[in-house]
């Protein structure tokens, strides 16, 4: 089992940053992904950014050029830089590990989850 606690949330005015942060605990050693997903009210769980042992990155579309994904695996922390907040990315954002799958591209492939830290951006 792996533990996920995340950290980071708020409330920021539009065009302001942030950086969320997730530290991993328990049965790290096999993990081979972990990444962001965010959740509003009456919609799914949407990835925003994930990347793997091997630095592979990926983000949704609407958020290229904005947020960042980084980790350290030696602190089994990863982190997400978000710049230009916007009021459409008020949501729950979630820290998610996954050991089945390695190029993540939706929420069934992480097989463990953080309990979300809300992000709310006013205008």
């Amino acid at each position: 089992q792996v533990q996920l606690v995340e950290s980071g949330g708020g409330s920021v005015q539009a065009g302001e940053s942030r950086r969320l942060s997730c530290t991993a605990s328990g049965s790290v050693q096999g993990i081979v992904a972990t990444g962001w997903f965010r959740q509003t009210p009456g919609n799914w769980r949407a990835l925003v950014a994930v990347t793997n042992s091997d630095d592979y990155e990926y983000y949704a579309d609407s958020v290229k050029g904005r947020f960042t994904i980084s980790r350290d695996s030696a602190k089994n922390t990863v982190w997400l830089q978000m710049n230009n907040l916007k009021r459409e990315d008020t949501a729950v954002y979630y820290c998610a590990a996954g050991v089945r799958i390695r190029t993540v591209r939706e929420s069934d492939d992480m097989d463990f989850w953080g309990k979300g830290t809300l992000v709310v951006v006013a205008s």
